[in-house]
């Protein structure tokens, strides 16, 4: 048989959160994979594909992680769906491939039993078998396997080992498939199986194997891992630990990055002067230097602090810090009413809030999910990066304090911590307008720590690079071309006062804006950059880029916002612009999403109306209170 008549089985990767399916999933798929939502849900969908060393073209689904195939929460739903083959528009997979934690198998071979009730042919990836044989966990695969009745192979995806076993037996299943069964790949199609077991049957089965094939050595206990929690969740040394650790993350985005934004500066320099030098004076010079170069070109300068940002990020995630985070927050959280169990979401906002309000589902109490959903926005996006980067730049000098600390890093992180302290009181007022929910134990399972995987590192940061970049080449780059053409026309009178963007209709729209922001000390060029921010805060840097090169008659801008900036604002007025996107009001995706999480406008319309508020006040104390100490 050729590789072009080979089966191309689907694959659906299942198992409990934190059990290395994901990482599994990167190792099989490496680049070739897409991030996507479920149809009608805002619950992320990873799919990828691979060739088998036969030629075999697999097609690889991640699905959400779950407990139990008898669903409580919308992802765990979304799992159950698909693996029975009751979600319309999907393909039944023709494989399943059950991903269970080693150290953990009680809890993961509860959902392996559960699908093999369905009588799909399935796999067992026994994975983190280093972990369990550091932690004295001797398991018996073989035995294991002839008591399941099922291929069942160990697996370290985190370097590779098992993965050729795992082929293998992938190739052993393919074989045996004859054909397609063309009923289970038809949309909507449920497998017809027996009524499930019930939770104290499957239990017990599960207590049956562990006491067969599993041998645990009780005196490892005193792991490596243990003995590094006696430090890192100590109630004293534990938070202090956290917060220089978040503090070193912010000096790092300041001091690391300074090089390589130089060299893309400098990039955008060259580029705009090639462009004009080939091309002659005109109207297509003037869009692609002063509305393209200069607009798109003012964004991604920022692009080595955003990977430095995931950098930490993905680092902590991989390491099993973040857990333990999740845990030292429990009782400040437990302050404005909330758990731990919302750190994980609210991390995730640091990202994109649109993440952060997805993961709330994970969150069984209603008025906590809905508590957590109302403050996300409030922690720090990386949209906000080149915001804060562009004004600390122009306005805070670069200076060491007591000779190792960078003044500028120290005022980014000062503008994190405000946001966190933000969200931590408006979380409690919600808690007083809503009334608080009963106090629940955190109940979290801390993984051990482990080092980083420097290719799932790499993966994570080409992912974030990646949509970064998408993001300045789809949606920045069209609104800098619609706003130079706002920006350009009317054309300016003659013997003209002002610049020609002035009289432009997009120098309109600012000056009839400004009437209601001069009171926070914003221009008219301020209010031009605040409208297209509403689709990405980010695109506010590249319009002021735009804004500001389309109003110098003589001298084009690709990457030297800051000079200009400085010149032409108040130190009131760029602290009043930081503390306007402490609390600005969020882009119009976010809105959609929380629409769609909690299914009516009034929330979304609450969060914009509360967080303009917050915004307008907090811009108007800034300015007000600077310009009474700097008398400007």
């Amino acid at each position: 048989m050729s590789v072009t008549e080979l089966l191309s089985p689907r694959i659906a990767l299942v198992g409990n959160p934190n059990c290395g399916k994901t990482a599994l999933f990167n190792r099989l798929t490496g680049a070739r994979q897409k991030v996507a939502n479920y149809a009608g849900v805002t619950i992320e969908r990873k799919e990828g594909r691979f060739h088998s060393p036969v030629g075999r073209l697999w097609h690889v689904l991640d699905l959400p992680g779950t407990y139990s195939l008898n669903a409580i929460t919308p992802d765990e739903k979304i799992t159950q769906d698909i693996i029975t083959g009751a979600r319309a528009g999907e393909i039944l997979p023709d494989i399943a491939m059950c991903v269970v934690d080693a150290t953990n198998l009680r809890r993961g071979l509860r959902v392996a039993l559960e699908l093999k009730e369905l009588d799909i042919p399935m796999i067992l990836a026994v994975n983190m078998m280093d972990i369990a044989k550091k932690r004295h966990i001797r398991i018996d695969i073989a035995l294991l396997q002839e008591c399941l009745q099922i291929p069942v192979v160990e697996t370290i995806a985190v370097d590779a080992r098992g993965i050729d076993a795992l082929l293998d037996s992938l190739e052993q299943l393919a074989a045996n498939m004859v054909q397609v069964n063309t009923l289970s790949s038809a949309p909507g199609k449920t497998s017809d199986h027996a009524a499930p077991a019930s939770p104290e049957s499957t239990q017990a089965k599960v207590n049956a194997l562990l006491q067969r094939c599993v041998k645990v050595d009780e005196e490892s206990d005193s792991s490596l891992s243990h003995t590094i929690d006696n430090f890192i969740l100590h109630p004293f040394f534990g938070p202090v630990i956290f917060t220089v650790l978040m503090f070193l993350v912010f000096q790092a985005v300041f001091t690391w990055a300074q090089g390589p934004m130089d060299l893309i500066k400098s990039a955008m320099d060259y580029i705009a002067t090639s462009v004009e030098s080939l091309l002659a004076a005109g109207m297509l010079q003037d869009l692609l230097v002063k509305g393209v170069i200069s607009g798109a070109g003012s964004v991604l300068v920022f692009l080595p602090q955003i990977i430095i940002l995931f950098f930490f990020i993905l680092v902590m995630e991989d390491s099993g810090y973040l857990p333990r985070a999740a845990f030292l927050l429990d009782r400040v959280m437990g302050k404005v009413g909330l758990s731990g169990r919302a750190f994980i979401p609210l991390l995730s906002s640091f990202a994109c809030a649109i993440p952060g309000i997805m993961a709330t589902r994970t969150i069984q109490n209603p008025r906590d999910r809905l508590i957590t959903i109302m403050i996300a926005p409030l922690m720090t996006c990386s949209a906000r990066l080149p915001v804060y980067t562009l004004i600390i730049s122009a306005f805070i000098p670069k200076k060491m304090i007591f000779g190792w600390l960078n003044l500028q890093g120290v005022i980014l992180f000062g503008l994190y911590i405000a946001g966190i302290a933000s969200a931590m009181l408006v979380a409690l007022f919600f808690q007083k307008k809503w009334g608080q929910s009963l106090q629940q134990a955190l109940m979290l399972e801390l993984p051990d720590y482990r080092l980083p995987n420097v290719r799932n590192l790499l993966l994570g940061l080409w992912e974030r690079t990646k949509i970064f970049i998408s993001r300045v080449g789809t949606i920045i780059l069209a609104l800098m071309i619609l706003l130079w053409f706002l920006s350009s026309f009317p054309a300016a009178p003659e013997n003209a006062t002002y610049p020609a963007i002035y009289y432009s209709l997009a120098g309109m729209l600012g000056r009839m804006l400004e009437t209601i922001f001069a009171p926070i000390g914003f221009n008219w060029q301020i209010c031009i950059a605040l409208v297209p921010g509403l689709a990405a805060r980010e695109v506010a840097v590249a319009a002021l880029g735009t804004v500001y090169s389309l109003s110098q008659s003589d001298s084009q801008l690709s990457g030297s916002l800051e000079p200009l900036i400085a010149q032409s604002w108040s130190m009131a007025t760029a602290l009043s612009l930081l503390a306007w996107y402490v609390f600005a009001p969020q882009c119009i995706a976010t809105l959609s999403v929380v629409k769609r999480e909690t299914n009516t406008w009034r929330y979304p319309i609450l969060m914009a109306a509360y967080l303009f508020g917050l915004a307008y006040a907090a811009s108007f104390l800034t300015y007000n209170i600077t310009r009474f100490f700097t008398g400007s």
